[in-house]
């Protein structure tokens, strides 16, 4: 018996048809069944269902003598399914990279529950991923499993089938099938959520849902959008014969009102004189299916007083929203004037010497380079008062980005414009927003996020794809402000001047963020492992992969993490740093944060400060991150994982060929790199010989001190001390050393 019996219904989708299938049974989970079901579709469906049959085993093919729809293909397909679940696949959709394997290892941890439900992303015709905006409903479901009367919200999700899988006795025993209709998901998906005992989530993207460029079925326009009132019929009669569903009836009222008038408002849904017609039938189901004493909300009372309220409440919204936009335009350009006017007055005011305005990544909290010079001036020049800028109050309320006590002020408020207008001093490690005006006298101090390895500023202008969305001339416009520019090496020096050719001076100070990796100590980096619940004893690895250019989005998974941390074996600890810029997108979905959930892999990805996550690290693998120039101060060995270098330094464009200038040894591909593990090559004298040359070289300013070097020179007027080279030599303690040779 197999685990899951995948039900793909077939129509008219020859051009997508392929890659669906592949993407089932390409899984690296093989136990499961297919059960294709060829709705007598007109095209090659069918002869493409028969290929794959013949080929591989799993896969059973239905063909039906006449079209049936959707839901009754599905229906076809159930009594020929053997496995313990059902999975009911669009077949345009497609299964991500480990979708089934996640799915089993969620349901023995959760004991076989009635039902699991998984999160999926949209995917573009033009290339683009969004996540569902509503994932966090799973993750804050808990571990366990739940009713949907305990964890209603997950009511909230999207109302399909395809986004969850099935215990086959469950719908056997309740006799769940698909009705015929437009709407067939309706009277499936509620039930099943009402009567289900055991529900349980997994939080991870198991399914790219395919957004065609003309639009699914639901939106052509066309009356069998009527259907959606038969559909909720159906579902009102199953709680109808089920009195101890009874509970649900005000809120399925409520939801069946909210998507009908949703329909409804959509200009392509429905046929302009069908519309009225489409309102009448539904306030007469809202009325005859109001449950007694229930509270209708807000938003739904129009279906009590007629199509013609809705009409006018329609338009009255639309000539609000305008008048809204007209007024805020128009109070935007009072503002613009009285700004103006407002900032000729404070720039004929002195400029305060002792207030130096910070900022780090766009106004996230107390951060890198600029934290670092901070915290230095607050140390050995308390009179200097430094105000960090914020981006909204979110952050300000994070302790963790902004230390309670930290002065700050919200990016576009009265007191950051008075602020940036009287401030002498100016630390960033990206460039200030365009209104921030540079007054004679002010000192811009820019820090940079690191040695650069891919092209960055006007080296971009060779690069379209790497520079989509950026306005290079802007980027430089905003960098003549600079009057410094920090480096750690000569050779950052020489690529800052080239690729921001602006009038600023390169001062060889170090980068003052790595100040606490040139000091480090054994014992550093202990808090980030005490929150992580990493065992003292573990050897810790961490993963730190960068963005690619040459795909939309950015994410390219170039090693499986389950698979690193598997063979890593016990004792080890595998921490994962994916680049800040992939952080709030998909990518963390594809996988990443369940197994942290897990806790087959730390994700690192949030953690505000990377210096504690690299003290806390035996090794470092990373393919072409910056954060490797950072890491060598440590002396820690670094193995450079480079399977996809030339179509990275393609699309991008490096300063030099990391392959050939590593800082450790080189992997071209997951095998040469398990062998570098396993082998112990990864600390041979050859990998301690490569770290020691790339040290002297991009490592070259960093003594410790580069912090108060920014603070005595530049803000206190102080002669510029010459970096005095240190011992760098600090390995992790032999306890810690990281994998035993094989």
């Amino acid at each position: 018996m197999p685990r899951f019996s995948v039900i793909i219904p077939c129509f008219k989708v020859q051009g997508f048809l392929r890659e669906c299938l592949d993407s089932v049974l390409d899984q690296s989970y093989r136990d499961i069944e297919v059960i294709a079901v060829d709705d007598c579709s007109p095209d090659g469906c069918g002869a493409i269902l028969d290929e794959y049959a013949a080929r591989d085993e799993r896969v059973r093919v239905l063909h039906l003598e006449e079209n049936v729809g959707l839901g009754r293909a599905r229906n076809a397909g159930m009594p020929h399914a053997t496995g313990d679940y059902l999975f009911f696949l669009d077949s345009d959709d497609t299964l991500t990279p480990g979708a089934l394997r996640a799915m089993t290892d969620r349901l023995a941890e959760t004991g076989d529950p009635d039902v699991l439900v998984f999160d999926y992303a949209r995917t573009y015709w033009w290339g683009g991923t969004r996540r569902n905006v509503l994932a966090r409903v799973l993750a804050e479901a808990g571990d366990g499993t739940f009713t949907a009367a305990e964890h209603p919200e997950i009511l909230d999700l999207l109302m399909v089938v395809w986004n969850k899988v099935y215990r086959r006795d469950f719908v056997e025993r309740e006799g769940f099938t698909f009705p015929p209709g437009y709407y067939e998901d309706t009277p499936w998906t509620f039930p099943v959520m009402f009567s289900a005992g055991r529900i349980a989530t997994l939080d991870r993207i198991c399914l790219n849902y395919r957004q065609r460029r003309q639009g699914n079925i639901l939106s052509t326009t066309s009356r069998k959008h009527f259907d959606i009132h038969q559909q909720y019929e159906r579902v009102f009669a199953y709680l109808d014969a089920r009195p101890e569903l009874a509970r649900w009836r005000p809120f399925l009222h409520a939801k069946m009102g909210e998507h009908c008038l949703d329909i409804l408002a959509k200009p392509d849904r429905l046929p302009p004189s069908d519309k009225a017609e489409f309102f009448r039938r539904t306030a007469e189901m809202f009325r005859a299916r109001r449950p007694e004493g229930a509270q209708v909300p807000a938003g739904l009372r129009v279906l009590e007083h007629g199509y013609a309220a809705y009409q006018l409440r329609r338009q009255t919204g639309r000539a609000g929203r305008e008048l809204g936009r007209r007024a805020q335009r128009a109070r935007g350009a009072v503002a613009g004037r009285l700004g103006r006017v407002r900032t000729a007055v404070h720039t004929r005011r002195p400029l305060d010497p002792d207030l130096v305005v910070y900022s780090a990544f766009s106004h996230r909290g107390v951060l890198g380079d600029p934290a670092a010079v901070y915290r230095k001036a607050q140390e050995i020049a308390p009179r200097l008062r430094g105000v960090w800028v914020v981006r909204d109050e979110e952050y300000a309320a994070d302790t963790a980005l902004l230390p309670p006590g930290t002065d700050h002020v919200v990016l576009g408020s009265s007191r950051y414009r008075r602020v940036t207008e009287r401030a002498t001093y100016f630390v960033n490690n990206v460039n200030w927003p365009g209104a921030v005006a540079k007054r004679p006298g002010s000192v811009h101090i820019h820090t940079h996020q690191g040695t650069p390895l891919k092209y960055m500023g006007a080296d971009l202008l060779d690069k379209p794809g790497a520079r989509l969305g950026l306005d290079v001339p802007q980027m430089l416009r905003r960098a003549d402000r600079w009057d410094y520019s920090l480096v750690a090496n000569r050779y950052s020096e020489l690529v800052w001047e080239r690729a921001y050719p602006c009038h600023f001076t390169s001062l060889r100070t170090g980068s003052p963020r790595n100040d606490v990796l040139v000091g480090a100590r054994p014992e550093d980096g202990a808090g980030f492992r005490h929150r992580h619940g990493i065992p003292d004893d573990h050897r810790v690895v961490l993963y730190a992969p960068t963005r690619r250019d040459y795909r939309r989005g950015g994410h390219v998974e170039r090693i499986d993490p389950a698979r690193l941390a598997a063979d890593l074996g016990d004792g080890h600890t595998l921490v994962v740093r994916l680049h800040p810029s992939l952080a709030t997108g998909p990518a963390r979905g594809m996988g990443l944060a369940e197994l942290h959930r897990r806790g087959v892999v730390v994700d690192a990805t949030d953690e505000p400060h990377v210096e504690e996550v690299m003290l806390a690290s035996d090794l470092l693998i990373t393919d072409y991150s910056a954060l490797m120039f950072d890491y060598a101060n440590l002396d820690r060995p670094i193995l450079i994982h480079a399977d996809d270098w030339g179509a990275y330094a393609a699309s991008r464009g490096a300063y030099f060929d990391i392959t050939a200038e590593a800082p450790g040894h080189v992997a071209r591909s997951y095998r040469e790199l398990a062998w570098l593990l396993a082998s112990g090559a990864w600390r041979d004298e050859e990998a301690a010989r490569l770290r020691s040359a790339f040290r002297d070289r991009f490592c070259e300013f960093d003594d410790g001190r580069a912090a108060e070097r920014v603070v005595r020179t530049l803000m206190l007027g102080e002669p510029m001390p010459t970096p005095v080279p240190v011992p760098r030599r600090r390995p992790a303690p032999a306890d810690r050393d990281l994998l035993t040779s094989s």
